[in-house]
């Protein structure tokens, strides 16, 4: 290519025509990027990189201070939690921070009328879902010589399953793939009138259960079901079907299933008020309230806690490392653009440039986080130190010396 075209392509900021086209479901658009705009988007993308930088710092540093109030927190309530019988609300505990196992029951069934259910349980949870439109967007890119490049971008709308809303303005090819208002939406009900032994937990800490076992729904509530929403309803395995043929789902068909927590026993941690409980607030600054199905002794709650927090925090920690890689390696898009005046120069900087970021990553992340340990745990850090300073020395100290190579061999000479 002569120097003047490269030249040419550089300094445009224009880019060509779009061009579609559509197979079926699934439409493609080609567009040209010049130079300058694509070097525009890469200094762009620098500043988008240093606030990711600052960002993933700023949430390293936090949940190092989140993973040691939770710890501590619950170190505290594991010292102080009393176990207590269920049978009896004893006023010497009120305030306290309180284990009670007990038999679960109810009065009232829980209830949603909207579809005939009743059942006698803690929670009972509605899931809806509808058949909707969902578009998948993907991009390739072809680098030019001179710097400018071709994007491909690649629509595909398929039929799906969702218990969200799929939002049919957004998506870049509306026509023929429109999704209708959700009729029906989620819905958890929870027993207003529970007892734990000689306990009266609230409606609040009833909720904290999380109800694992399906609830299939039975052919007996069909007939209702027809009163209200006529022909186009169904019970297949288990599930309410509000549309014409199961086995033929359309745009706008309904499904809904359920979900319950019955416990037959029930444990509760937390703060002892009356009869009922309470998030228990610790010195450390976490309020503790647990609720459990089955009998769970106290020791195994915390324990599952602090576990759960551990996890919580490496997963925290992974998430902060790869934004801050990114942000780094977004620094040096100015330079890998110009690099793209020559695809071939350009790929090695890209390729240097997520090497850099993960090197700056590996030594600022763990930097980050080491302050943060400085700042929460400043005594734990101050022994760690000192206990790697003591092993070095020791090692330093006992360690068999190494003769040189060359005495070793006029050693062996002279024997």
């Amino acid at each position: 290519m002569p120097v003047g075209d490269i030249v040419s392509d550089a300094i445009s900021d224009t880019v060509s025509d779009t061009v579609s086209d559509a197979v079926g479901d699934t439409f493609t658009e080609t567009t040209h990027v010049g130079f300058l705009q694509k070097l525009w988007n890469s200094i762009v993308g620098f500043f988008i990189g240093l606030m990711l930088i600052a960002g993933a710092g700023f949430g390293l540093f936090w949940n190092e201070g989140r993973a040691v109030t939770t710890a501590r927190s619950l170190t505290e309530g594991a010292g102080q939690v009393v176990h207590v019988e269920a049978d009896r609300v004893a006023a010497e505990n009120e305030g306290k921070l309180v284990h009670v196992a007990g038999p679960f029951a109810t009065k009232a069934p829980l209830v949603d009328s909207d579809f005939e259910i009743s059942i006698p349980a803690a929670v009972l949870v509605r899931h809806v879902e509808m058949f909707q439109w969902e578009q998948e967007e993907k991009t390739e890119t072809k680098k030019n010589f001179g710097g400018s490049e071709e994007q491909v971008k690649t629509y595909h709308y398929r039929k799906t399953w969702s218990s969200s809303v799929i939002d049919s303005n957004r998506f870049r090819y509306k026509t023929g793939h429109i999704n209708p208002p959700m009729r029906h939406s989620g819905r958890t009900v929870v027993a207003k009138d529970a007892t734990v032994g000689a306990f009266r937990p609230s409606e609040t800490v009833i909720a904290r259960l999380t109800p694992s076992d399906s609830l299939p729904v039975g052919t007996q509530v069909l007939d209702a079901l027809k009163q209200r929403f006529g022909d186009k309803v169904h019970v297949v395995d288990g599930e309410i079907y509000l549309g014409a043929d199961p086995a033929n789902p359309a745009i706008g068909d309904v499904r809904v299933s359920y979900k319950i927590a019955n416990p037959s026993t029930l444990t509760i941690v937390g703060k002892q008020t009356g009869n009922d409980f309470a998030a228990f607030q610790t010195k450390a600054g976490d309020a503790l309230l647990f609720v459990k199905s089955g009998a769970v002794d106290a020791a195994q709650i915390f324990a599952d806690a602090q576990r759960d927090n551990r996890i919580l925090t490496w997963i925290l920690r992974g998430v902060g490392l790869l934004v801050m890689m990114f942000g780094f390696t977004m620094l040096a898009g100015p330079i890998v653009a110009i690099g793209d005046i020559v695809p071939f120069i350009g790929n090695l900087l890209g390729l240097g440039a997520l090497f850099l970021g993960m090197l700056l990553t590996a030594v600022v992340g763990p930097t980050v986080i080491a302050v943060a340990w400085f700042w929460y745990r400043p005594l734990v850090s101050v022994a760690v130190i000192a206990l790697g300073l003591g092993v070095a020395f020791l090692v330093k100290r006992y360690a068999p010396a190494r003769k040189p190579k060359g005495a070793a061999a006029a050693a062996g000479a002279a024997a």
